[in-house]
């Protein structure tokens, strides 16, 4: 039967990468399939992969309809075994409940890539619908990482390296952006809270006061750091 599967992760944790590699897959078997996106980093109408992977895609904008749109492609004698949308957090519900329609109606697989939760760790409206909806939600198992190294969770917009907690829910960026530019990176949910970036990180390995100091200079001429002793 076919299926609405939403496959969900972080940023850099193999999304675009995995929809390029299905599509390839299924191609390779001689079905036939359509790729969407929403505002890649690569520019309108593509696909992109940090690994260097490109292929062109319809531009998903606001009010398109992916019903209509396959409705048409499919009277004009067109054939569409399956669907590729990436970038599905930015789709509206609307557009969300097209793509389930199509799957229903229309007896074409669906595979929907996105990110679950925005810079606030706010479910963007497109992926809760698909939550919603999907016959199935696929968590990524490539496991992108915090810089502690553990396991990376939530996505943070940063500027000049420093978590932005405020603006719009959709600001295009990348994890890959020169210092002074708004970018993303991600975080486990203890560095998010606490808004530690890399760069936050390193700046505070740097300082010469990580620790607490409080030194006490007692009469033999000791100074007690942090309860060591150490003669001054």
């Amino acid at each position: 039967m076919p299926e609405l599967v939403f496959f969900s992760g972080t940023m850099d944790c193999g999304k675009s990468t995995l929809a390029l590699q299905i599509e390839h897959n299924r191609s390779a078997r001689g079905l036939a399939g359509m790729i969407f996106t929403r505002d890649d980093r690569a520019g309108a109408g593509k696909l992109s992969s940090r690994l260097g992977l490109v292929t062109d895609a319809v531009e998903a904008e606001d009010g398109f309809d992916f019903y209509a749109y396959l409705v048409a492609h499919l009277s004009q004698g067109g054939r569409a075994d399956y669907l590729i949308v990436d970038e599905a957090q930015f789709l509206d519900p609307d557009q969300i409940d097209q793509l389930a329609r199509t799957v229903d109606d229309l007896d074409i697989d669906v595979f929907a890539f996105g990110i679950t939760t925005d810079f606030r760790s706010k479910l963007f409206p497109g992926s809760q619908r698909l939550v919603e909806l999907a016959d199935r939600v696929e968590v990524l198992q490539v496991e992108a990482l915090c810089w502690c190294g553990a396991r990376a969770t939530h996505n943070a917009r940063t500027t000049g390296g420093e978590m932005v907690v405020e603006g719009a829910q959709v600001v295009v960026g990348d994890v890959d952006h020169l210092p002074d530019e708004i970018g993303y990176e991600v975080l486990c949910r203890r560095h998010h809270r606490r808004r530690m970036t890399a760069a936050v990180a390193r700046a505070g390995a740097l300082s010469p006061d990580v620790l607490p100091v409080d030194p006490v200079t007692g009469a033999n001429g000791h100074t007690a750091v942090n309860g060591a002793s150490v003669r001054s």
